[in-house]
């Protein structure tokens, strides 16, 4: 060791990496969910979020335009659906976690899972997807900080809902109500 240090060689220790790493990755999510979801997600930072009653998150609004009944806003169709960003994590939660679309609407929803977690994306009948039930649209395996889209047209009576079945992220919380609006 004495001869290392004379020599001008400095050893790492292992756990100063690993620290190192880890914050490098929260540092980085953080900066992805900033980019994502427009606000930063330690609310403190971001105008006070946390202390005005907000979730650590900044809330649970993603900017997606214009929605269902607002003055301006333009249904989407089968020829150019409507994008709706939905953000799975960090943890077992979507944000947002409600969604109003235009009744025989047709949306492709862009879901972007934060953090390390493998999250899915089903979305249709509230009851089909409560289910799990096979044949209902969904999106498996959005890795970390991936993007994969589904569109789907909201053309039945509804009620609709949208879900992570990820093994326990259902029973979680992980799960979302869309609004039919019209």
């Amino acid at each position: 060791m004495n001869e290392e240090r004379s020599r001008g060689v400095f050893v790492v220790p292992p756990w100063a990496v690993l620290l190192i790493a880890v914050a490098a990755l929260v540092v980085s999510t953080a900066a992805l969910t900033a980019t994502f979801t427009g606000r930063s997600p330690f609310g403190m930072m971001s105008g006070g979020a946390m202390m005005g009653g907000g979730s650590m998150m900044g809330g649970s609004s993603v900017t997606n335009g214009l929605g269902p009944g607002e003055s301006g806003f333009v249904s989407g169709t089968a020829a150019s659906p409507r994008v709706i960003r939905v953000i799975a994590g960090p943890g077992y939660a979507f944000s947002p976690s409600t969604i109003a679309v235009a009744r025989g609407e047709t949306v492709t929803f862009s879901v972007t899972t934060m953090g390390p977690t493998v999250h899915e994306f089903m979305v249709g009948p509230a009851d089909a997807v409560a289910a799990d039930q096979p044949g209902t649209p969904e999106i498996a395996d959005i890795g970390m900080m991936a993007t994969k889209s589904l569109t789907f047209t909201f053309d039945g009576p509804g009620p609709y809902a949208f879900a992570c079945h990820a093994d326990g992220h259902y029973e979680a919380g992980m799960r979302g109500v869309i609004t039919l609006v019209g």
